[in-house]
């Protein structure tokens, strides 16, 4: 007779095995995977800009080479788009994300974006003065060499991504996903063991195998017969019993959580906290990373790259276009700087409505013009103040005159009619 114990424990151990998570089995679950493209895919058609600070203000610097590296060609094998996306999936899952930067003299050539499995480090052994060299496949850089971003980093070294940080709820999504495998390879049966009232020769034990494998195959229908003696014991439960559906969409719900990924996506308060949590954590660490190595010294205090999210934050157009009004009305934004926003031609219109939407002034000139008086009058001391005063008054005297002219004339001719009228009747 078959001892159960002894049967039991090593299907317990095999139930129970603690299998290492790895980032090809994490990519394997169908929530993890789907929400770090969404996030990778969004992050990689952000547009990429560099500014500089003025002294009044902020100016996008046109025509760097370093912003066409980061947006359209990095001279390596994977153009922008690949690169960002790569980068933003390494930085999720493995903790850190790398990208050599080529440089030659003061110019950037290209970026060269690496792998993370490939990178290793070599740290000295003070833990206040702490410094290292990156170590890609047995040569040594310098980490300023890198554009390097990490997450949830002690060191500035090493970063943590969710693969090893948690690795439990993906272990249960991933065996999940094993389980239903192994229900559809054998058609849903349960999976158990026979005992028998007496021993077995070799020979019958083979030729129970070779049906019970036939019943698990699902690919034919079977039918075992068990003889007198022999009972079918269950081992399992399905995957009703076992809430599996259930199971499947909590762990889904937590996977997102872990990433910041709203369950409302594709609503207005689901996108904005999508950008919010997702988007824009990583951009603000990728810009940091940005300025710490693809500017020169010189460059550090003036100049920065800032990631262009109007793309993201654009809405729908009733609404673009509400607050263009309300921008242009509260004299903020300008048509031009609307138009610019939208991809359109300016029309040259260099104005800021003031007040009530009949004064215009011109900024470089300091000019005011009132369209329905036809002034135009500049902005000034006391002098400018006075004159323009005594103007508006003359402007008021001339249309006084004006009125008065034209009631007389109204008032003759209305005289002159009355007058033909009596002739008329007589």
């Amino acid at each position: 007779m078959i001892d159960e114990s002894a049967v039991a424990e090593p299907i317990l151990k095999a139930l129970l095995a603690n299998d290492e998570m790895t980032r090809e089995k994490a990519m394997q679950i169908p929530a993890l995977a789907g929400a770090i493209n969404e996030i990778a895919e969004t992050v990689a058609n952000v547009p990429i800009k560099l500014y500089k600070r003025g002294k009044k203000r902020v100016e996008e610097v046109k025509g760097d080479w370093r912003v066409h590296l980061l947006n359209e060609d990095t001279g390596d094998t994977l153009d922008a788009n690949m690169m960002k996306q790569a980068l933003v999936k390494d930085y999720l899952l493995d903790g850190e994300g790398n990208i050599y930067v080529d440089w030659e003299e003061n110019g950037i050539q290209s970026l060269r974006y690496v792998q993370s499995n490939h990178v290793s480090y070599a740290p000295n052994a003070d833990v206040i003065f702490k410094e290292y060299v990156v170590l890609v496949q047995g040569k040594r850089y310098f980490p300023e060499q890198f554009v390097r971003v990490l997450r949830n980093t002690r060191d500035g070294m090493r970063g943590v991504g969710i693969v090893e940080e948690n690795s439990k709820i993906l272990s249960v999504s991933y065996n999940s996903l094993k389980y239903e495998e192994g229900l559809v390879k054998t058609g849903g049966n349960k999976k158990g063991f026979v005992k028998s009232a007496k021993n077995l020769t070799q020979e019958a034990m083979d030729k129970l195998k070779a049906a019970w494998r036939k019943l698990y195959s699902n690919n034919t229908e079977n039918v075992i017969i068990l003889n007198n003696g022999l009972e079918f014991q269950e081992a399992s439960n399905t995957s009703v019993e076992m809430q599996l559906n259930e199971n499947k969409q909590t762990n889904a719900k937590e996977i997102r959580t872990i990433l910041g990924v709203p369950d409302d996506i594709g609503t207005e308060q689901g996108d904005k906290a999508f950008i919010k949590y997702c988007v824009n954590v990583f951009l603000g660490a990728f810009m940091v990373a940005l300025n710490k190595s693809m500017l020169l010294e010189a460059e550090k205090e003036d100049y920065f790259f800032a990631a262009d999210t109007y793309e993201l934050t654009k809405g729908d157009a009733d609404k673009r276009f509400g607050a263009y009004k309300e921008a242009i009305e509260t004299g903020w934004m300008q048509v031009d700087e609307v138009r610019e926003k939208e991809n359109m031609e300016p029309l040259g219109l260099e104005f800021i409505k003031l007040g009530l939407q009949d004064v215009l002034y011109d900024p470089k000139t300091k000019v005011v013009y009132t369209p329905n008086t036809n002034q135009s009058n500049k902005l000034g001391g006391e002098k400018e103040g006075q004159e323009l005063k005594l103007e508006q008054m003359e402007t008021e005297k001339k249309s006084s005159l004006t009125d008065m002219s034209t009631l007389q004339t109204e008032t003759a001719d209305q005289s002159q009619t009355e007058k033909e009228d009596i002739s008329l009747k007589e």
